[in-house]
């Protein structure tokens, strides 16, 4: 290629990098590497960490992901980093306390279908998949002293969430400030040329930088993408605050929850998560944003979209069918899963522990707080009473508008 075809190139890369970005860190050293990249035909590598602190990944993860995916588009390398070993200290960016240890087993089980859940976005057949116990376990007791010799204690005290909790009183372990060490030596483990990451992560990202430097190494770019609201509307994304969809949640969850999003988070969802193939909803998106269109229009083609990203076309048709059926004419649907239990000795099942058992709540907290909101009906009816114990017999089950079984109780 010419020089001012390299030139051309060259902003076509950073632009995609800077579409959809909070802020882009070293940008100009970057634009420098990547022309001599292009030159010479190299790929820069490009890297994305997760800790495996929850089984799942949800649609939050992926406003990162899909920048990932564009990047590799046009033919750099994707990192595609599990951090098994990180998880074990527990990344305190945004934390106001310390998080619970993970175990080891813990950790692992996690990590099983993270490779899995990150290839509904990322060919991860062409991406670089790696975990960072690989060389984190390896690392002597000397060589991490060394590693922290690179930082001062004032400066991590500099950190928002650090200097928060300092101020407050509240206790600060000392393996929290080793996590940001940690994840920086990742970076120069793999010679990162960029790093891809949420708002909450920028110090981190950032201090990697300056210990790239300190081993000898060019500092990677860095650049930072927002966080996805939650359900809520007001926390950020979360699978433990419960207000999180998970990419391989069941296609009529999956709609039914984008679908009780507000109109103002469906724009931020919109905007966060498209990926550039939504062109044909960007008018509609526009008009929205005048106060013209049609909310609830334009609320059904997002989810659409999006159960489709995960579960293809045919799927999310019937996921929209369904919505439409059971939630806005309130029908009950005909594909109703059958489930039978053993009421044990005592003759009865308790309500909290069979919604457990229909995985429809992930703990008898979360079922507790169903039943005082009255989502939760036994044949039609809400139920007063989180104490309740049903005998044999058979139920229809409710909870919340997607959720349905018949219940043989014997």
């Amino acid at each position: 290629m010419s020089a001012a075809e390299i030139e051309r190139e060259v902003e076509r890369h950073l632009e995609v990098m800077r579409d959809g970005a909070v802020d882009f860190h070293g940008e100009e050293d970057l634009r420098q590497r990547l022309g001599e990249a292009l030159r010479a035909g190299r790929p820069l590598r490009v890297k994305f960490g997760m800790d495996p602190s929850a089984p799942d990944i949800h649609i939050g993860h992926t406003v990162v992901l899909n920048k990932l995916q564009r990047i590799q588009a046009l033919g750099h390398t994707p990192i595609f980093l599990v951090g098994d070993f990180t998880a074990r200290i527990g990344d305190p960016s945004g934390k106001k306390k310390t998080r619970p240890a993970l175990s080891t087993e813990e950790v692992r089980a996690n990590a099983a279908t993270y490779v899995e859940q990150a290839g509904l976005v990322l060919d991860v057949k062409r991406a670089e998949v790696r975990f960072n116990s690989e060389w984190m376990d390896a690392l002597s007791p000397s060589d991490f002293v060394r590693l922290c010799s690179h930082y001062t204690v004032a400066r991590l005290l500099e950190r928002d969430d650090f200097a928060k909790r300092y101020a407050a009183g509240e206790p600060i372990a000392v393996h929290e400030l080793l996590y940001p060490f940690a994840q920086a030596y990742d970076s120069v483990a793999l010679r990162a040329d960029i790093e891809l990451g949420g708002t909450d992560q920028t110090f981190n990202l950032l201090m990697a930088r300056e210990i790239q430097r300190d081993y000898g190494q060019p500092a990677q770019a860095v650049i930072t993408h927002p966080l996805l609201v939650g359900l809520d509307g007001v926390e950020k994304m979360s699978k433990s605050l419960d207000n999180a969809i998970g990419v391989t949640e069941a296609p009529a969850e999956m709609y039914g929850k984008l679908m009780s999003i507000s109109d103002t988070l469906m724009i931020e969802y919109f905007d966060h998560l498209n990926a550039g193939e939504w062109q044909q909803l960007c008018g509609e998106r526009e008009a929205l944003a005048r106060g013209a269109g049609d909310p609830l229009a334009f609320k059904h083609a997002l989810a659409a979209a999006l159960v489709e990203r995960f579960h293809g076309a045919e799927a999310a048709h019937s996921a929209a069918e369904r919505f439409r059926s059971v939630v806005q004419r309130k029908e009950i649907p005909d594909d109703i899963p059958e489930r039978s239990f053993a009421v044990g000795s005592g003759g009865r099942m308790g309500l909290l522990e069979l919604l457990e058992a229909l995985d429809f709540v992930g703990s008898r907290g979360e079922a507790r707080r169903l039943v005082g909101q009255k989502a939760v009906q036994i044949d039609g009816e809400p139920v007063q009473d989180a104490a309740l114990y049903l005998a044999p017999g058979r139920y229809l089950i409710r909870v919340g508008k997607r959720r349905f079984a018949w219940v043989s109780l014997a």
